[in-house]
């Protein structure tokens, strides 16, 4: 899951929780709206953990080129 489908949880389990007033029986809309918010919310904290910038799976080279000289250039 990508940080638009974890929006797009958190956005359909506020309209659920809290502007959807019908009943449906055998299932409560509001504790699905609740469990939506909260699986959205953990997609959004995980793709920016593992996709971001500052992510510890981010892989980075240096790289370090000799000139005919002799000289080490970063």
């Amino acid at each position: 899951m990508g940080i638009g489908v974890g929006l797009f949880l958190l956005a359909a389990g506020a309209i659920l929780t809290f502007a959807v007033d019908a009943t449906v029986n055998g299932l409560d809309i509001h504790t699905v709206g609740v469990i939506l918010m909260i699986v959205g919310g953990l997609a959004v904290v995980l793709s920016a953990l593992i996709w971001g910038s500052w992510s510890p799976y981010r892989r980075r080279e240096t790289v370090v080129y000799e000139d005919r000289r002799g000289d080490l250039h970063t």
